[in-house]
């Protein structure tokens, strides 16, 4: 098992830095009009809305969630000392999980199932979706059968992270813990390398300038849901909107 462990825990978490880092630069170097999510909202809206709206919310919750545990782990473990904290912080987190899980199945039902959307979907997009579904299928089972997440995270998983980075890799600790957990910390680099193929790559570049710029004002001269049905017939005569 020592093997094993030693690829999952140290060789993994490496090869997987790496090319994300690599991948990612020449990604944006060489393929830069490409680094975006593709957006399919003017292919079918209704649904989308339904499925992007709470897996956002919920992925950028525990991501960000993720990420304070990891920066400072002091402060969460001080935060959850007040058990009544604690509780909020895990009810919180399960809700948000939650969210994001009934908001990805929404959007992969709705890429396999809308011929418009098919068009435009690749073999990694399902490929990277069905990984996402499962890494927060296992988050929430080791939310709910791992208690305190968020403290344990602090005490245990941020060490072994930081010690990736510090290039001293321990990973005695996360040798001894759950498989399920150990397959949610796996999943997660396989995730983080797989990012500069797929998709995920245009988190690197949110639209911040969005907050600031002025509102876009869009005028539909046709009926929208004429527009987007797939069964309409193509019109050889001049849009009118032009």
């Amino acid at each position: 098992m020592n093997t094993l462990y030693n690829f999952l825990f140290i060789a993994l978490p490496y090869v997987a830095l790496t090319v994300f880092l690599i991948g990612t630069i020449y990604r944006y170097k060489g393929t830069k009009f490409k680094f975006s999510s593709l957006s399919s909202q003017f292919l079918e809206g209704k649904q989308l809305f339904w499925g992007s709206v709470p897996f956002h919310y919920g992925i950028l919750f525990l991501f960000f969630g993720h990420l304070i545990a990891f920066l400072i782990p002091s402060t969460v473990i001080a935060w959850n000392s007040e058990p009544l904290r604690l509780v909020f912080l895990e009810v919180t987190g399960f809700v948000f999980g939650l969210s994001a899980l009934v908001g990805l199945i929404n959007l992969f039902f709705r890429r396999n199932t809308n011929d418009r959307i098919k068009v435009v979907t690749s073999k990694m997009d399902i490929l990277i979706e069905l990984l996402i579904i499962v890494q927060i299928i296992l988050g929430l089972w080791i939310a709910y059968g791992y208690r305190w997440g968020s403290s344990w995270f602090s005490s245990v998983l941020s060490p072994y992270l930081w010690s990736i980075f510090y290039l001293n890799p321990n990973i005695e600790a996360v040798s001894t813990m759950p498989l399920v957990i150990q397959l949610h910390i796996s999943l997660a680099f396989v995730i983080v390398l797989l990012i500069p193929f797929t998709r995920l790559v245009h988190l690197l570049v949110p639209p911040l300038h969005y907050l600031w710029r002025p509102y876009q004002r869009v005028i539909w001269n046709w009926d929208r849901k004429k527009v987007r049905d797939p069964k309409e017939p193509w019109s050889v005569t001049k849009p009118q909107n032009n």
